[in-house]
């Protein structure tokens, strides 16, 4: 009688402990991702023209809300269609988070285009979202002088006054 209630005793045990991690959330990791291009029109946007980037070097930094002190960094290299990929293990909570421009991969297009070098994204689970990813902004590098082609380029962008 004493084995049994001992083996129940330790099935009790297990089923709990088994109970306990399952109402526990999985831990798993979020994943930044976003695009680097090349803007060879200096537009501050992506146009027909640009190219996406591969070996551009992306930077990940949470810093504190209040003191700005980097909490976590992490990096990553672009592949070839210009895409990177950076996981975070931890939930940032109310910690500011942005991907930001470390390097370009070509000499003449190399430069950060001011309002295209970072991205902010929120690492947190606190908001609602329920997807791990987080999509970025993509961001650019863009050249010292226009390419010659440009000025025809840029063109269709720009809208009359028939056309608003």
């Amino acid at each position: 009688m004493a084995k049994i209630a001992g083996i129940l005793i330790t099935l009790c045990v297990l089923q709990a402990i088994s109970m306990a991690a399952a109402g526990r959330p999985e831990k798993s990791p979020y994943c930044v991702r976003g695009r680097v291009y090349c803007d060879p029109c200096r537009a501050g946007f992506e146009t027909s023209a640009s190219t996406y980037l591969h070996g551009a070097k992306v930077k990940l930094e949470c810093r504190h809300r209040q003191t700005q002190k980097v909490l976590y960094s992490a990096e990553a290299t672009t592949d070839e269609s210009g895409l990177y990929k950076i996981y975070v293990a931890n939930d940032q909570k109310d910690n500011v988070c942005d991907t930001v421009l470390v390097s370009s991969p070509h000499s003449s297009c190399k430069l950060a285009d001011p309002g295209r070098d970072r991205s902010r994204v929120v690492l947190t689970s606190f908001n609602g979202m329920v997807s791990n990813d987080r999509d970025a902004n993509n961001m650019g590098f863009t050249m010292e002088h226009p390419m010659s082609y440009c000025g025809q380029l840029m063109k269709q962008y720009q809208l009359t006054d028939d056309e608003v």
